[in-house]
């Protein structure tokens, strides 16, 4: 990009990211800023006929599309389609055996931050710095609600595994749940005076999971109760990233402190720090078989991580900048990034004779 560069923003950019992004919260009379967009991961459901962690992927192909930084990637849960985000205001959709562009989705006002497809298949959920949310029909790509109920940027989006509500995060230091069919609110969860990057869903849709910036906390919300039922502590930056196991005994989490951990819900323990990243640590998500964690980092590296024993397995590099998302497609044979170097690449697991 030409003119003014920080990090990769150009000069209007950067302007605007300071604007929008240094965002000066008080609370009791202290002042925090937050940093920019990031990105939360939804759970994915079990397929155990993978006994060991599949230890490599190869890239496959690289998809651009986007003329701004790709914040998250989804999957659908039926394999066939690829959604990401993006600074340039739009969803796309990629079908992602042949890496085809199908669709832009166009209605938000400024950068949409996270992404989510409904359990179907049939919908889509964005989450944006202008603050709303939108419920798409990936058919049609129109937008089928618009949700202002957020006062400031939403960080992250997920839907339940039931299908029923969605669940989303924002600078205005509330969760709130809303029901899929009629976009109307549910439940708020008031996140004790901090900003959750990351969401996810306990299997059972009962439970909401959030990843806190400036606490470093990880808290349990009871969504029949609305209340604060649980907190993990473990990291000492702030988490960014979020992914359960199909059996709602483990859970995953990134963090800026450069590390990944792996936590026994049951009892509340961090059994493994995963550590080999070298910078911020983005994006972290956990095979459909639950044996292998892949975790994305500024380091522009992803890692590929044995989930029962902790062992680094191996390392992904192709992308030319700091990567801000991965999840893996429903059968784990595929894992997809998105980075701040504007493309998404996909990569295919490679299997040892």
């Amino acid at each position: 990009m030409a003119g003014l560069n920080y990090q990769g923003f150009s000069g209007n950019a950067f302007f605007k990211f300071l604007a929008w992004k240094f965002a000066l919260l008080m609370f009791g009379g202290v002042w925090y800023f937050s940093s920019f967009s990031v990105t939360g991961l939804t759970s994915l459901e079990g397929n155990a006929n993978i006994l060991k962690p599949t230890e490599n992927f190869s890239l496959a192909r690289t998809l651009k599309g986007h003329s701004k930084s790709v914040w998250d990637v989804a999957v659908s849960p039926n394999g066939k389609l690829l959604a990401s985000v993006s600074s340039d205001q739009t969803i796309k959709l990629w079908d992602l055996a042949t890496g085809k562009q199908i669709k832009t989705l166009v209605g938000h006002s400024d950068w949409v931050n996270s992404v989510a497809f409904s359990p179907d298949s049939s919908k889509l959920v964005s989450g944006s710095t202008d603050s709303t949310l939108r419920i798409w029909n990936i058919d049609t790509g129109k937008a089928i609600h618009t949700i202002n109920g957020h006062s400031a940027s939403v960080q992250s989006v997920a839907f339940s595994p039931d299908g029923s509500v969605i669940a989303s995060s924002s600078w205005d230091q509330t969760i709130k749940v809303w029901n899929v069919n009629s976009a109307k609110i549910i439940r708020v969860f008031k996140n004790s005076c901090d900003v959750a990057n990351a969401l996810t869903f306990a299997p059972d849709s009962k439970t909401v999971i959030s990843g806190n910036h400036f606490d470093s906390a990880i808290n349990f919300w009871n969504l029949a109760t609305g209340k604060q039922t649980r907190t993990f502590k473990g990291h000492y930056k702030s988490i960014h990233s979020l992914a359960v196991s199909s059996d709602g005994k483990k859970l995953v989490s990134a963090s800026w402190d450069e590390t990944v951990k792996i936590w026994d819900i049951p009892t509340g323990r961090s059994t493994q720090s995963l550590v080999g990243h070298i910078d911020k640590v983005n994006a972290v998500v956990l095979s459909p078989d639950g044996n292998t964690i892949a975790s994305a980092s500024w380091d522009k590296t992803i890692k590929l991580w044995n989930a029962q024993t902790g062992q680094h397995l191996n390392t992904l590099m192709g992308h030319q900048n700091r990567i801000w998302s991965v999840t893996f497609s429903p059968d784990g044979q595929t894992l997809v990034s998105g980075s701040h170097d504007q493309t998404i690449k996909i990569w295919k697991a490679v299997h040892k004779l």
